[in-house]
């Protein structure tokens, strides 16, 4: 199965200035995120990010931020506690006027297009992406999470999270595998810029 950029939704996680001063691989993971974000945004993709106790934290980096359509503050580790899920898969309005006619009688709502395809990046893999990912495929979404925009402070609380993933039925990527499934062809108009981001 590949990636259809047209049923997916990126999730930028925690990539706060004080929690990323003490991760070892910042720079990379950074980047990736950054060409993540990019790439979402000439594909149309909705991009949603969330923030760990920012008061504290700081705020994520400020091109993701920025490419974000909302930014999820929040306390627990995953961001579904917090309302990401609301971002994901917008709440359905009534169809009829509940005062004047009993239920049976209204006209049902509108079916939403939900895209049901979770990208997921951010820090720290074993704590705040790895509960956020589980809980999302729990509301039966499914999760892709891109290992090389991950990280953790060591490597080995990361690629525990990773094998945790994996075995929950989690798909493990990369950056470029998401970009190349997103464009599907060389003849998309968009494969230029993001080649660029590559290179």
């Amino acid at each position: 199965m590949l990636l259809d950029a047209s049923d997916s939704q990126l999730v930028l996680v925690d990539y706060q200035e004080r929690l990323m001063a003490a991760i070892p691989e910042r720079e990379a993971v950074l980047a990736n995120a950054r060409r993540l974000a990019q790439a979402a945004r000439l594909l149309d993709v909705p991009v949603w990010g969330t923030e760990q106790n920012p008061g504290k934290l700081g705020q994520n980096d400020p091109a993701l931020r920025s490419a974000c359509q909302r930014t999820v503050a929040k306390m627990h580790f995953s961001a579904v506690e917090e309302g990401l899920l609301d971002c994901l898969r917008p709440p359905v309005r009534g169809g009829g006027n509940a005062r004047s006619l009993p239920r049976h009688l209204q006209k049902p709502a509108a079916p939403t297009q939900t895209r049901g395809t979770v990208v997921l990046a951010g820090c720290e893999a074993h704590v705040c992406l790895l509960q956020t990912a589980l809980e999302l495929a729990e509301q039966e979404m499914d999760v892709w999470v891109v290992t090389d925009a991950c990280a953790s402070r060591t490597e080995r609380n990361r690629d525990a999270a990773f094998d945790r993933l994996a075995g929950t039925g989690c798909e493990l990527v990369t950056t470029e595998m998401v970009l190349f499934e997103w464009l599907r062809t060389a003849e998309h108009p968009a494969f230029r810029e993001i080649q660029a981001l590559i290179k």
